[in-house]
């Protein structure tokens, strides 16, 4: 017999946006609803905790000279204008309600010596309007918030159950499948209201930033249901990947006051951005790196054969580094033996963030066509979302900044739409039903009781990510993006023949390990055929054969439909433009 769980309100991940939707959702309840909160890691192991810099949001406008309009036009800007405006609007307008509520609950943001919260300078943005925690940001607001939730006795999570799909039913959310890790056991979640907050899917890459539990499964799994996904061509590259492991040097370290130099000891961005230098958004910093190394200007790793440039931080002194990046010295130290208080870190671009993801509205309410058709009963929030904030290009503390947005509203509208919703809805239908039993079969028969295959599901991971790294990268043409479908049409077919060696069932990470396989299958599909139909170069998609941003064909969102079997169907969205017309980026 399969385990039915009912509850009131489904929330799939346990990342910032996630435990924001759930206290939300809480509150909005006044702990009436019962809340389950479903991760397929420890909820404090969500990657969330490792945001680095800090939240945006205009705390201090006459002391930093700011303005919710300047914040709302930098992002706007920094989108390379495919961000919808009324969006962004709300994004500036409910951040510093969200940098004060996290205050409120704990969170031990850096300060100032008059007392008000400390705020940075960040890539794309006019003035210093980051707030941080020294540089351990995320990890102190998911704290804050993981220890706050305990207090809700409605609030209940579920560690280590992998979400393997969603069920829909009449254009209706019904709930999810999932395998309770620990135990082995298929079991199904059945709520009145979902909202879908499982992050990025940065690990279709090899060199990046991102845990590998980031292989994008609440795209896949929304994909697989028939939901659209958007933009997802746009995939951000930060400039600043340690070497050779790719882990994330923050852009803190710039916004502190570090140097980006090449082999000739030369402060390269001059040629590139010359008003905004280290501060320029990542897409330009990114695309300015890897040409200083296609041009001969970078440094070889001797062991893995990366190239890279210097980041410079001596200047800083000691005290400073110490103060504002205790993390960022003692990862370097400890994983490559450089202190960058006496000597440079080695850092190029490394895939960092997904600016698509579920095509939803404008407060995240997860939209089902073309005709803009929205399920009454389920939201997306976070990474994972398109809402869309960060357009072509993200700026740098605005994805804190929109978990903690998106997580708030998406969990109100849920928890208000169950307290008004019927028990009913918590009924297994006949539909309902044989969605489980298919999902079962998918992975229990065909995965663990199928004779095993020459074909390694490992080596097609490992292909996925060599593939998407030297195709799909920072710079991209025609010729290199039919390649890559190609060879992706290849792996699926190979991935078809694979099956999981481990028939156990208790932490079975064999089959955990194949199913994300096939995730980021459907997610790479998206990326490649998007990028390849966009024949122009907007924010974080530079085409080399089509160098130019083309507002005229091309000020629109990309939908990717799936269709099984099959490439996926693509079709546009227009852009939401309420005050800023698209104009020429200057840095």
């Amino acid at each position: 017999m399969v385990e039915v769980l009912r509850y009131d309100v489904l929330i799939i991940g346990s990342g910032l946006a996630g435990l924001r939707a759930a206290f939300q959702a809480a509150l909005t309840s006044k702990s009436r609803l019962r809340i389950a909160v479903i991760s397929k890691l420890h909820a404090m192991r969500s990657h969330s905790v490792s945001a680095e810099g800090g939240i945006s949001g205009v705390l201090y406008p006459k002391e930093n000279n700011d303005s919710i309009e300047l914040h709302a036009y930098d992002t706007v800007k920094g989108s390379d204008f495919l961000a919808d405006q009324d969006a962004v609007e709300i994004l500036v307008k409910l951040a510093p309600e969200e940098i004060k509520f996290f205050e409120h609950l704990g969170t031990p943001w850096s300060r100032l010596p008059d007392g008000r919260i400390a705020q940075r300078p960040f890539g794309g943005m006019s003035v210093p309007r980051t707030a941080f925690a020294a540089d351990k940001t995320g990890f102190f607001i998911m704290s804050t918030l993981y220890d706050n939730l305990q207090r809700f006795d409605n609030v209940e999570f579920f560690h280590e159950n992998f979400v393997t799909s969603i069920i829909l039913e009449n254009g209706l959310f019904k709930g999810v499948t999932a395998i309770d890790m620990a135990a082995g056991e298929y079991r199904v979640f059945l709520g009145k209201a979902g909202i879908i907050a499982t992050g990025g899917a940065g690990r279709v890459y090899s060199f990046v930033t991102v845990a590998h539990s980031n292989t994008g499964d609440g795209i896949a799994i929304a994909y697989r249901a028939g939901i659209p996904i958007k933009d997802m061509e746009f995939v951000q590259f930060h400039p600043t990947g340690m070497v050779p492991s790719g882990v994330l040097i923050t852009e803190a370290a710039r916004g502190e006051g570090g140097y980006l130099v090449n082999k000739q000891g030369e402060r390269f961005l001059k040629r590139y951005a010359p008003q905004r230098m280290e501060l320029a958004p990542r897409d330009i910093i990114s695309r300015a790196i890897m040409t200083e190394i296609k041009e001969g200007r970078g440094f070889v790793h001797d062991e893995s054969g990366l190239e890279y440039v210097h980041l410079d931080l001596r200047h800083l002194g000691e005290e400073k580094t110490n103060e504002r990046l205790p993390m960022i010295r003692e990862l370097s130290r400890k994983l490559i033996g450089v202190d960058p208080v006496s000597e440079p870190i080695p850092v190029r671009p490394a895939v960092h963030y997904t600016m698509g993801g579920i095509h939803t509205d404008t407060y995240g309410q997860v939209i089902l066509d073309e005709q803009r058709t929205r399920i009454p009963n389920l939201w997306a929030a976070g990474e994972v979302a398109s809402v869309s904030i960060h357009g072509a290009n993200r700026l740098g503390s605005n994805a804190l900044a929109e978990c903690a947005v998106w997580g708030r509203l998406t969990g109100e509208a849920a928890a208000r739409y169950a307290m008004n919703a019927p028990d009913s809805m918590l009924q297994i239908s006949t539909a309902v039903d044989t969605a489980v039993k298919n999902e079962e079969k998918r992975i229990f028969d065909r995965l663990l009781h199928t004779e095993s295959n020459p074909e390694n599901p490992y080596d097609i991971r490992r292909e996925i990510q060599t593939m998407m790294d030297s195709l799909v990268g920072v710079f991209r043409d025609q010729r290199g993006l039919e390649e890559a479908w190609s060879r992706l049409k290849r792996l699926k077919e190979r991935f078809s023949k694979a099956r999981v060696e481990n028939r156990v069932r208790i932490y079975n990470n064999n089959l955990r390990d194949f199913l994300e396989i096939d995730f980021m299958l459907d997610v790479a599909e998206t990326i490649v055929v998007g990028a390849l139909n966009r024949t122009e170069s907007r924010g974080a998609h530079y085409r080399l054969d089509c160098p130019k941003r083309d507002d005229v064909n091309w000020l629109k969102h990309t939908l990717a439909f799936y269709r099984r079997g099959e490439p996926p169907y693509i079709s546009y969205a227009p852009v939401r433009i309420t005050r800023w017309a698209a104009e020429e980026r200057k840095y």
